[in-house]
């Protein structure tokens, strides 16, 4: 199997970058879940593995980020997803995945209102 990887920097400049990976890294972790919420000053993206036979999710990893790499990182992947689409087709999605991300805004307050 091959891997390409294209890192977009920024939205001008596109840098190689030598980086170590380390052979229990490198070995990676299955997510078909990501939960993802945010601060003023960052983001959290909890990835999880939602399986048959498991009462509930277990998080396997948590990233922490700035909104601003957080952007770079959405700009990349949709870099790699054309690239990858154009390589090998349109991934499809068939049924609407459910909802992972809430607004605590939605939630009656103890006195019973949204707050």
């Amino acid at each position: 199997m091959q891997f390409t990887n294209h890192l977009t920097m920024d939205n001008n400049t596109k840098n190689p970058l030598n980086i170590e990976l380390k052979p229990e890294v490198a070995k990676g972790t299955y997510s078909n879940l990501a939960i993802i919420s945010h601060s003023r000053s960052e983001f959290v993206i909890d990835f999880a593995s939602m399986l048959p036979g498991l009462q509930k999710p277990e998080v396997q990893s948590r990233i922490l980020m700035t909104p601003e790499h957080c952007k770079r990182l959405l700009n990349a992947l949709n870099d790699n997803i054309s690239r990858y689409e154009a390589q090998f087709g349109p991934i499809s999605i068939d049924a609407p995945e459910p909802k992972a991300t809430f607004n605590l805004a939605d939630f009656p307050t103890p006195n019973g209102t949204k707050s």
